[in-house]
C-alpha cells in the first residue's frame, strides 16, 4: 500500500513540478536585460552578429517554443550550456549542490536539536522563566530576517572577535581539512538554524501542550511511570507530527534563507550560483538550479509524508 501512495505522490508531482519550471522559466525571460549583452560585454556588435548569437542559443525562437525545447532537453538530462561560463550546466549544478546541501541539513538538525528540548521544557513549565525565554528567542528568529542575523554574527565574531572566518568553505583552496570546513560552517548555519528555530519551538511547544491534557496522558501518570519517561516516550512521538509537518513547510523557506546566506557569506553553494547567474542573464543555469531545488523540495515533502508513518502507525497510506 506504501508503494502505491509513493506512486501516486509522485503522479502529483509531475503537473506541480512542470507548473514551476513554465513560471521560472517566463518569469526569468521576463526580466530587463538579455544574456546576449551579458555575453559579449562592452563589445560592439553589429545587428548581424547579435542576430546570429541568438540564433546560437536560440533566443530569437517565440518564448513558448524556447521553453518546449529546453523542457524536451531537460527531461533527457541535457540542462544545456551557461552562457556566462560556457560550462555545462549540470557539471556546475553539481559542483554546488554538496555545499547547499551541507549547511542546510546541518542547520535543520541543529535547530530541531535546539528547538525541541526549549519547546518541551517550556510546555512541561508553562509561565515560568524557561517559557518565557523559549518564547523570547522564538519571537526574535521569527521576526528577525536572516541577513540581519548574519550581518550581526559577522560584526560579533569576525570583525570583533576575530575568532570565526565570514566568507568561504576553507582558508586556502589547496588545502582542505575538516576542523577548517566547520569553522567556516558555524556562522552560515547558525544563521539557517535561527531561521528555523522560531517556528519548531512554538510549533513543539503547543503540540506538546495539547498533547500532555490527553487521557493516555494522565493514564501513564497514574500508573507512576517517571515524569521524564512520560513526556519523552507517551508526548513527544504525538507532539512531532507537526513538527515534522513544519519542517516540511519550511524546506523552501531554508532554501531561499540559504541564497541570501550563502551570498553573504561567500559560500560556494547554489544559492551563490543562482544570485549571479539572475545577474548575468544566464537562463540556462537559473531553469537548471530551479528544476534541482524544485526536485530537492518535492521528495523532501514526500519524505516528511512518510515520517508520519513511523511517528503514527495509525496513519493509514490507503
Amino acid at each position: 500500500m506504501k508503494a502505491k501512495y509513493i506512486g501516486k505522490r509522485f503522479l502529483i508531482m509531475i503537473p506541480t513540478f512542470i507548473g514551476i519550471t513554465i513560471l521560472a522559466f517566463f518569469l526569468s525571460n521576463l526580466a530587463p536585460g538579455d544574456p546576449i549583452s551579458m555575453i559579449v560585454g562592452g563589445a560592439q556588435l553589429t545587428p548581424e552578429d547579435v542576430a546570429r548569437l541568438e540564433h546560437r542559443y536560440g533566443l530569437d525562437q517565440p518564448l513558448v517554443l524556447q521553453y518546449f525545447h529546453w523542457f524536451a532537453r531537460m527531461i533527457q538530462g541535457n540542462f544545456g550550456i551557461s552562457y556566462r561560463t560556457s560550462e555545462p550546466v549540470w557539471t556546475m549544478i553539481m559542483n554546488r549542490l554538496g555545499p547547499t546541501l551541507l549547511i542546510t541539513i546541518t542547520s535543520v538538525v541543529v535547530s530541531v536539536i535546539l528547538a525541541i528540548p526549549m519547546g518541551i521544557g517550556a510546555a512541561v513549565k508553562p509561565y515560568s522563566a524557561w517559557d518565557y525565554i523559549s518564547s523570547g528567542i522564538s519571537f526574535l528568529a521569527v521576526a528577525m530576517p536572516n541577513f540581519f542575523v548574519a550581518l550581526v554574527l559577522v560584526y560579533i565574531f569576525g570583525v570583533q572577535l576575530k575568532v570565526l572566518p565570514t566568507s568561504g568553505m576553507y582558508t586556502t583552496a589547496s588545502v582542505k581539512e575538516l576542523p577548517d570546513l566547520i569553522r567556516h560552517m558555524i556562522l552560515p548555519v547558525a544563521v539557517l538554524a535561527f531561521q528555523q528555530i522560531g517556528n519548531l519551538i512554538r510549533q513543539v511547544r503547543g503540540s506538546m501542550l495539547e498533547v500532555l491534557q490527553e487521557d493516555y496522558i494522565r493514564t501513564a501518570r497514574e500508573k507512576g511511570l517517571k515524569e521524564s519517561r512520560v513526556v519523552i516516550r507517551h508526548g513527544l512521538r504525538n507532539a512531532l507530527i507537526p513538527v515534522v509537518t513544519t519542517i516540511g513547510m519550511n524546506l523552501p523557506f531554508i532554501v531561499g534563507g540559504a541564497v541570501v546566506t550563502e551570498q553573504i557569506f561567500a559560500w560556494p553553494g547554489l544559492g551563490q550560483l543562482m544570485v549571479q547567474s539572475i545577474n548575468a542573464r544566464d537562463y540556462s543555469c537559473i531553469m537548471g538550479i530551479t528544476v534541482v531545488i524544485s526536485v530537492v523540495v518535492l521528495i523532501g515533502n514526500l519524505v516528511i509524508d512518510l515520517i508520519y508513518g513511523l511517528l503514527d502507525p495509525r496513519i493509514s497510506y490507503k
